[in-house]
C-alpha cells in the first residue's frame, strides 16, 4: 500500500512541474469592439412622457452593426412589447411607476459578435402626463387614432399607438373614461369602443392593461360568435350599458368595484326584439330606467334595472295615444334626446322620408306611464343626414350640428339658430362641458370650444390643433 501512494504522489508531481512550465504564450486576435459613449447608467422620465437615449456609436472599419433595445417589464402582456431595434431609443412610456433594467445589445453582423450594455430607466408617477387634460379619440384616413391634450394645449398624437406598439380597430363609436360616482373609483378606466369591438386603456399609463377583460370580447362572460355595437352609455356606476347584436347589456355591478369582473357583461336583457341603437337611459334619484326603440316594430320600448337590464317592451300605459301612439309608431327612429330626465324629443323617418317630431314623457318608475305630448314635421328638413349630430342641454336647447354648421334650436316655439362660430369642414362631433357653459366641436384635426352660457351663441373660445383626423369623442379628466 505504501508503495502505491508513493507512486501516486510521484505522479501527480509530475503532473504539476508540467503545469508550471507551461507557461503558455498564445497570440489571440480578438475583434475590434464597437465603443458606446454617452450611455448613462440611468435615466429618469414621467409616466405619460417622452425619453430619447441616443448613444455615440464608435465602430471598426467595415463592421455591420444592427442594435436591439429591451426593457425588461415583468407586468408586460408581450415578451416582444418593450423590444425596439435602431441606434437610438425613442419611446412615450406607460409603464408603472418602478425602475427598470434595460439592456442594449449591439450585433456585429460581420463577425457575429454582441455585445451587451446594461442600464436602468427610472418612471416617476405622482403628477403623471396623463393624470390632467384631454384623451381623443378620432379617425385619420380610416385608422383609429387615440391622442392626448395637456392642459396648456398641447397635443400628444396617437398615443395608444406610440405606448401599445399597434394599431386599434376600426370604426370608433365612444370613448368612456369610468368612474363610480357613488365611491369616487376608477373600476374600469378607459374604454375604446368601436363598431366590432374595444379595447380597456389603464387610466395612468394608457397601456393595455394586463390584469383585468381589456378587450371588448374579454368583457363578456360568455362572449356572442361575433360582435356588433349599436351605442354604449356609461352608468353612473362604472360600467357600460347599451346596445350590442340588437340586445340590451348592462355591465355587473353585484361585486367590488375594484374586482376583475365589474362591469362584464352577463346575459342581455331577455325578450324577443332588435333595438335600434339609440336610447335614453333616465336617472331620477338614483333610480335608472331607460326608453329604447325596437326597430322592427316600430315601437317604444321599456327597460328597468333591477341590478340587471329587465326588458319590459311595451308594457306601459299610454297617454294621449290620439297624438302619436308610441307602440306603433310606423317609422324609422333616427335620433333621440331628452332634457332633464323629462322632455324626450325623438326624430323619426316616414316612408317618404319626412322627418317627424316626436314629443313625450315617461315615467317607468311606476306608475309606468307612456305620455304623448306632439308630433309634427321638422321645421328644416335638410338638416337631418346620415352624419348629423345632436346633443340637448338641461336648459331646453337642442343643438344640432349639420355639415358645417351648427344651430340652437329651441323645441318650446321652433327657434332655429345659427351659432356665430363657422367651420370648413364638417362637424363630427359635440359635446357639452359639465357646466353645460361650453359646447365642445370636432372638426377635421382640431377641438374648438364655444361659449354658450346664458346669452351667449357660440362665440369661439379657444381651439385646439394637431388632432390626427376628425375627432369622434372625448373624455375631460381633471
Amino acid at each position: 500500500m505504501i508503495r502505491q501512494y508513493s507512486f501516486l504522489l510521484m505522479v501527480c508531481g509530475i503532473i504539476l512541474v508540467s503545469c508550471f512550465k507551461d507557461k503558455g504564450n498564445y497570440d489571440i486576435a480578438l475583434p475590434v469592439e464597437p465603443v458606446i459613449s454617452n450611455l448613462d447608467t440611468v435615466y429618469t422620465a414621467y409616466v405619460g412622457d417622452s425619453l430619447i437615449i441616443a448613444p455615440k456609436v464608435t465602430a471598426p472599419a467595415g463592421a455591420d452593426l444592427e442594435f436591439e433595445w429591451r426593457i425588461m417589464v415583468p407586468e408586460s402582456i408581450s415578451d416582444t412589447l418593450y423590444r425596439f431595434t435602431g441606434p437610438s431609443l425613442r419611446i412615450i412610456f406607460g409603464l408603472q411607476s418602478r425602475r427598470y433594467r434595460t439592456k442594449l445589445t449591439v450585433h456585429n453582423k460581420t463577425n457575429g459578435m454582441k455585445y451587451f450594455h446594461w442600464f436602468e430607466i427610472r418612471l416617476i408617477q405622482g403628477v403623471t402626463e396623463f393624470t390632467r387634460g384631454t384623451t381623443v379619440l378620432s379617425v385619420e384616413n380610416g385608422i383609429t387614432q387615440f391622442s392626448f391634450v395637456k392642459p396648456d394645449g398641447t397635443v400628444q398624437p396617437r398615443v395608444y399607438e406610440a405606448i401599445n406598439n399597434k394599431t386599434l380597430p376600426a370604426d370608433p363609436l365612444h370613448l368612456f373614461y369610468l368612474t363610480n360616482q357613488f365611491t369616487g373609483n376608477t373600476p374600469l378606466g378607459y374604454w375604446i369602443i368601436t363598431k366590432n369591438g374595444g379595447v380597456r386603456l389603464n387610466v395612468s399609463t394608457m397601456m393595455e392593461d394586463a390584469i383585468n377583460p381589456n378587450t371588448l370580447k374579454d368583457n363578456f362572460f360568455t362572449p356572442p360568435a361575433a360582435i356588433q355595437v349599436g351605442s354604449l352609455q356609461k352608468n353612473p356606476q362604472g360600467v357600460m350599458v347599451g346596445v350590442i347584436n340588437g340586445k340590451f347589456y348592462g355591465g355587473a355591478t353585484t361585486t367590488w368595484d375594484q374586482s376583475p369582473t365589474y362591469g362584464m357583461f352577463g346575459g342581455f336583457a331577455n325578450g324577443e326584439y332588435e333595438l335600434d341603437p339609440h336610447f335614453i337611459m333616465t336617472n331620477i334619484n338614483n333610480n335608472i330606467t331607460y326608453i329604447a326603440f325596437e326597430k322592427n316594430k316600430k315601437q317604444f320600448t321599456r327597460i328597468n334595472s333591477y341590478g340587471v337590464p329587465t326588458y319590459f317592451g311595451t308594457d306601459y300605459t299610454v297617454v294621449n295615444r290620439t297624438v302619436f301612439d308610441p307602440t306603433s309608431v310606423g317609422m324609422d327612429l333616427t335620433e333621440m334626446v331628452q332634457i332633464n330626465s323629462t322632455d324626450t324629443y325623438a326624430y323619426c323617418r316616414d316612408n317618404a322620408g319626412v322627418i317627424h317630431e316626436l314629443m313625450f314623457n315617461v315615467n317607468f318608475s311606476g306608475p309606468f306611464t307612456f305620455t304623448a305630448r306632439h308630433k309634427r314635421p321638422f321645421i328644416r328638413q335638410e338638416l337631418f343626414t346620415a352624419k348629423t349630430k345632436l346633443v340637448a342641454s338641461r336648459s331646453g336647447a337642442i343643438y344640432i350640428a349639420s355639415g358645417t354648421a351648427i344651430y340652437r334650436y329651441n323645441p318650446l316655439n321652433e327657434e332655429l339658430r345659427p351659432l356665430n362660430t363657422t367651420f370648413n369642414s364638417d362637424v363630427t362631433m359635440l359635446k357639452l362641458s359639465d357646466d353645460e357653459n361650453t359646447l365642445i366641436v370636432g372638426t377635421a384635426n382640431g377641438l374648438v370650444y364655444l361659449n354658450i352660457s346664458v346669452g351667449n351663441y357660440g362665440d369661439l373660445v379657444s381651439r385646439v390643433n394637431g388632432i390626427p383626423g376628425s375627432p369622434v369623442d372625448i373624455q375631460i379628466r381633471n
